[in-house]
């Protein structure tokens, strides 16, 4: 059976929630804080799977992620490093994503990007659809055909530095309106005013998947919002068969 590690960072909230959507695609999960993992010197190489779960990291303070970013860039610098050259799946959701993005991870390629302010200027809670992108060939999408779950948060417009072109092969997952068709930037179909539709992205070698909505509040069919109406598919939880799998 597959173990993942989960990074606790003072702030992140959904760390319980990701452990679930781990345990409940058949894997392990354990949830250890920074703290304990700088003071034990844990071996991240002992798991196989890492996950940067959402929530608030340090308050948000001087930018969502940006605190965290600086803990991978400094203290776990190695382990992370390791963890990324052994090709194993690393995950990112919203704060999780926004670490990856402000620490370098994300996009690769010699790309800076960030998570900007969302165009409508508040913060967004509410159910979105995506769908993956065929153009990624990254083991994350297999047998992904759709993605139905919530979003919840003020910084997720994802940009590149002085408008540079991400690689379509590097866009994941984008958002789509209720009709199937692309979301073409409209609002709520896009909470956050990113270009292009884009909700999730990879790196090159498609080992390290960032997205900011929220697939593991979806894991079970009760949990769809109209449920009770007779609606139900785009689960999450295959994703993270998907990422198990490649442990």
């Amino acid at each position: 059976m597959s173990k993942a590690l989960i990074l606790h960072a003072p702030g992140t909230n959904r760390d319980g929630d990701l452990a679930e959507a781990i345990r409940l695609a058949g894997g392990e999960a354990d949830i250890v804080p920074l703290s304990r993992l700088q003071a034990e010197k844990t071996d991240w190489l002992d798991y196989g799977l890492l996950a940067l779960p959402g929530g608030f990291s340090y308050g948000d303070a001087l930018g969502a992620g940006k605190l965290w970013a600086l803990a991978l860039q400094t203290w776990f610098a190695h382990q992370m490093q390791a963890f990324v050259e052994s090709g194993r799946p690393i995950i990112g959701i919203c704060n999780g994503f926004q670490a990856l993005v402000r620490a370098g991870f994300l996009p690769g390629d010699n790309l800076a990007a960030t998570l900007a302010h969302n165009e409508s200027a508040q913060f967004e809670c509410h159910w979105v659809t995506l769908t993956p992108n065929s153009a990624n060939h990254s083991f994350w999408l297999q047998r992904l055909e759709s993605l139905v779950c919530p979003v919840a948060h003020g910084e997720g417009r994802f940009v590149t530095a002085h408008g540079a072109r991400l690689p379509d092969e590097l866009v994941a997952l984008r958002y789509r309106a209720a009709d199937g068709r692309l979301a073409d930037s409209r609002y709520p179909a896009n909470p956050n005013g990113s270009p292009g539709d884009v909700a999730g992205i990879t790196n090159r070698d498609g080992n390290i998947l960032g997205l900011m909505p929220h697939p593991e509040n979806h894991i079970l069919p009760y949990q769809h919002p109209n449920w009770t109406r007779g609606e139900q598919g785009g689960l999450g939880i295959q994703l993270f068969r998907n990422g198990l799998r490649a442990a």
